[in-house]
């Protein structure tokens, strides 16, 4: 935290400040993850050498695309944190593909969401919901009539995290020292999740892999607490 910022009590703590996991909060599409349990981010740039014969030193650097992406990795508890904090991020997906849990909260049936659609009550799914696709079922059987473009269409939660909506995470940092800094990563599009555990593991994690769209680094924010070294102990 660069000097200014009226720290009290010593030189030190009103110059420059580092925070650790500890003092770092994420906060995704304006919900706090608890289990996190570590993030990254990365920027990679294609640069690519111009040769001309006559030297085997590049004339000039081309520069091209740019990508952002990083990692996170959560503890698991008993059950998935991400896609359950998220779950309010819906998406349009198709009925027939559709999970009975993650149905919206107070309805228990498909046809429940097909009444409410009012357009779409007369969509049938091809088959039971949760029951399968039975193994003497055609592809044609296997799938709802199509009566308008968007007959077959849901609004519905994600059970993979790659189904989220792109949403933004903003990491939240306070040390005890009273500094504050703030980074955000915008546009993410998680891509990979993957889980394990084994007979050594005390605890079991699951780790996810994202794109995004932009990367802002740490800045300083000034706070408008009292100075912590100012204010007087009980």
């Amino acid at each position: 935290m660069p000097a200014g910022t009226n720290r009290e009590g010593s030189a030190y703590t009103a110059s420059y400040n580092t925070f650790a996991g500890c003092d770092i909060k994420a906060v995704l599409a304006n919900k706090v993850i608890g289990e996190l349990q570590a993030i990254s981010a990365q920027v990679t740039r294609e640069k690519v050498g111009i040769y001309t014969m006559g030297s085997p030193n590049p004339r000039s650097i081309s520069r091209g695309k740019r990508g952002m992406a990083g990692s996170m990795i959560v503890i698991q508890f008993d059950r998935d944190a991400i896609t359950t904090a998220l779950g309010h991020l819906k998406f349009q997906g198709d009925i027939d593909e559709i999970r009975p849990e993650f149905l919206d909260e107070g309805s228990n049936s498909l046809e429940w969401h097909l009444r409410a659609a009012g357009e779409r009550s007369e969509v049938t799914p091809a088959t039971p919901l949760g029951g399968g696709i039975g193994a003497t079922q055609s592809i044609v059987q296997q799938e709802s009539d199509l009566t308008t473009v968007d007959s077959d269409q849901l609004v519905m939660s994600p059970w993979y995290a790659d189904q989220i909506p792109p949403f933004d995470i903003v990491l939240s940092a306070a040390n005890e020292s009273g500094a504050l800094a703030t980074m955000a990563i915008v546009g993410t599009e998680i891509m990979n999740e993957a889980w394990g555990i084994s007979i050594d593991d005390m605890s079991s994690e699951k780790q996810y892999t994202y794109l995004c769209r932009d990367i802002f680094w740490w800045r300083w924010v000034r706070s408008s607490l009292p100075n912590p070294g100012a204010v007087s102990g009980a």
